[in-house]
């Protein structure tokens, strides 16, 4: 499809517009299943080269980035980076509809298309529609038990890479969340929302 204006290539799959065809062509990619890039390693497979790339450094035991609140170690300065706003709480991606803000680009990437009302997945099982694919993925794992993301510590398992991040922070031995009324500190905010309780009986 050709439109007139600024952005005159469109994608026939999604609308998304583009000012050159070689931005369009480059895009075009997402939604082609076929991943012509292969991980020797794990069988992982990208659409770009740069991708398996910047996919591989998880193989290596090269490690050169510490957090140094938890000590856990990563092989790229950017993972390191977008980590520590674990600690920090920093979420500097911002959605302009709803004003959520996100502690990664891609997580506020993914968050866009619920704005639209557009709910293109469904679950086989119950038939829940959603507006992304990852949500369906997320959400069928309720159906089958899957629990695929595991503590390295406790080997504590969990249905959403989310739920495990937020699970590690009691690892950390970090008490970033203080009751203003004893000051007893906690890992977790919903350990401390839990504990006011007993303030207010």
């Amino acid at each position: 499809m050709h439109t007139s204006g600024e952005h005159p290539y469109a994608c026939e799959v999604c609308n998304k517009v583009f000012n050159q065809q070689s931005n369009l062509v480059t895009h075009q990619r997402i939604h082609i299943v076929e991943h012509q890039y292969t991980c020797e390693l794990c069988d992982k497979a990208f659409g770009k080269q740069r991708d398996l790339i910047k996919h591989k450094h998880i193989h290596s035991d090269e490690h050169l980035y510490t957090c140094k609140v938890c000590n856990k170690a990563f092989s790229r300065k950017c993972n390191l980076i977008t980590h520590q706003r674990i600690h920090s709480g920093e979420r500097p991606y911002t959605c302009e509809v709803c004003n959520k803000s996100f502690s990664d680009k891609s997580i506020l990437i993914k968050h866009k298309p619920i704005h639209s009302g557009e709910r293109s997945y469904t679950c086989e099982v119950c038939n829940e529609s959603f507006s992304r694919q990852g949500n369906v993925i997320t959400h069928q794992r309720i159906h089958s038990g899957e629990r695929p993301y595991a503590c390295e510590v406790c080997t504590k398992a969990f249905g959403r890479r989310s739920l495990l991040i937020r699970h590690q922070v009691v690892h950390s031995g970090v008490h970033s969340y203080t009751c203003d009324v004893c000051n007893k500190a906690f890992c977790l905010q919903s350990a401390l929302i839990k504990h006011l309780r007993i303030h207010s009986d």
